[in-house]
């Protein structure tokens, strides 16, 4: 006779993705697990709209606990039942004061490529990166400079012999 071996249930694995709920938006938006809160941050800020509050950081909650609040360098965590991961939003800070018609932006803006390969519009349009005449001006007249330095150089190194032979006919 065969003994029958009791089966061993693998308990089910955790989703392969963290699923965060943008409260700007309404949409839950899927991250790779491992990923850093303040990547996660970033991204859903630059798929929100002009004018929209941005998110801040992201915590997690649940009905009854204490939120967890994720640092731009934590790696976002599912805690299980009942926890669910969300955005925290400029409006949800009563003493964060907004200047109507300004958006902030993050400092740390990451160039991301789209899936067709060319990159983010959002990115371009950085502060620090726009095209000015003056920017142009500047590195035309760092040129100048150069070039008047290299002739200056060159002069003195042609007339480096005789002055060493002058040098040498007075000792």
């Amino acid at each position: 006779m065969a003994e029958e071996f009791p089966q061993k249930v693998n308990p089910p694995q955790p989703p392969p993705f963290l699923e965060i709920l943008c409260k700007i938006s309404g949409k839950k938006i899927r991250f790779a697990a491992g990923t850093k809160a303040g990547f996660a941050v970033s991204l859903i800020n630059m798929k929100l709209d002009i004018g929209s509050p941005l998110a801040l950081h992201i915590e997690a909650v649940k009905e009854g606990e204490e939120p967890i609040s994720f640092g731009p360098d934590a790696v976002l965590v599912n805690y299980g039942n009942g926890w669910k991961l969300q955005t925290v939003t400029e409006v949800d800070f009563p003493g964060t004061r907004r200047i109507e018609g300004v958006r902030l932006v993050s400092t740390q803006i990451p160039l991301v490529k789209k899936i067709d390969g060319s990159h983010s519009t959002n990115a371009a349009s950085s502060p620090g990166t726009s095209f000015s005449w003056l920017y142009i001006v500047k590195i035309l007249l760092a040129f100048v400079v150069m070039f008047m330095l290299a002739g200056i150089f060159m002069v003195a190194l042609d007339n480096l012999p005789g002055l060493i032979l002058f040098i040498n006919s007075y000792m």
